[in-house]
């Protein structure tokens, strides 16, 4: 890995040392500069779950992506620069509190005194590492959280009151993940082929797109505008998320969802 330009894609430099201090930087900076997308799968884009095909995407072609890619790159990064990081499956809960399937979200764990939840590539999540043996409700800029124990040794994350994952203890490499990659890329039951998203946090909340809806949220005020045109929806992906799109996804419903476009490649 080119670990320079992936901090130059971060806007970091090179940590002095692997401590809380830099991991708390770093998942900052990552969750601000690399936006959280499924566009490929509405481009027809195939969803390859290898280093090298994640940081081509990520940090030579300057996208973003969804959980598989973002924290499985993320956690390679991590463990480049010293840290003791792995990555672990987790099921998420559904708005009616039944988990959804196996390996539905991938998150990174890192060992430092004691084990962090790190997460880069779940949406509007915390902003900051989460401390795994916390038994108290720990505050971030983007809510509160609880970290609970849970059935067979797992743990639930709760924010602000809401059960978010169900997350594995034990370490999973990326290739584990790459069944079920494929089932989100391409299922008409997987919630990332009904809707279209990019979306990151900023200094005074969160910035949205999806589709032509525009969707800014500024000191919890919740502003939403539809673009007119194809060029202004082209213009919002490179102003708000520095992506200089070629063209623009397919609206859900109508975009590729063979095998043969969207299949994933092991690492």
């Amino acid at each position: 890995m080119d670990v320079d330009a992936y901090l130059a894609r971060l806007g970091v430099a090179w940590p002095a040392a692997a401590d809380l201090e830099t991991l708390r930087h770093l998942q900052e900076r990552h969750l601000t500069a690399v936006p959280f997308e499924n566009l490929s799968i509405h481009l027809g884009e195939p969803v390859k779950l290898a280093e090298e095909a994640l940081f081509g995407k990520i940090v030579e072609r300057r996208r973003g992506g969804f959980c598989y890619e973002l924290n499985g790159l993320f956690a390679a990064l991590l463990r480049e620069l010293g840290y003791a990081a792995s990555l672990h499956a987790a099921q998420v809960f559904r708005p009616d509190g039944t988990l959804g399937p196996p390996l539905d979200h991938a998150a990174i764990v890192v060992e430092l005194d004691e084990p962090w939840l790190v997460e880069v590539g779940f949406g509007r999540f915390s902003r900051y590492p989460l401390r795994l043996s916390g038994v108290d409700a720990q505050s971030d800029p983007d809510g509160e959280f609880l970290v609970l124990d849970a059935p067979h040794g797992d743990v639930d994350v709760v924010q602000d009151g809401k059960p978010q994952y169900r997350l594995e203890r034990r370490p999973r490499p990326l290739s584990d993940f790459v069944p079920m990659a494929w089932w989100q890329a391409t299922s008409p039951e997987s919630h990332f082929t009904k809707s279209l998203t990019c979306s990151r946090p900023t200094s005074q909340g969160r910035v949205t797109l999806s589709g032509d809806r525009l969707i800014e949220t500024v000191d919890g005020v919740r502003h939403e505008v539809v673009l007119p045109t194809e060029a202004a929806i082209r213009t919002a992906y490179r102003v708000y998320f520095g992506l200089p799109l070629t063209r623009l996804p397919t609206p859900p419903g109508e975009s590729p969802l063979t095998s043969g476009a969207l299949s994933p490649t092991l690492p």
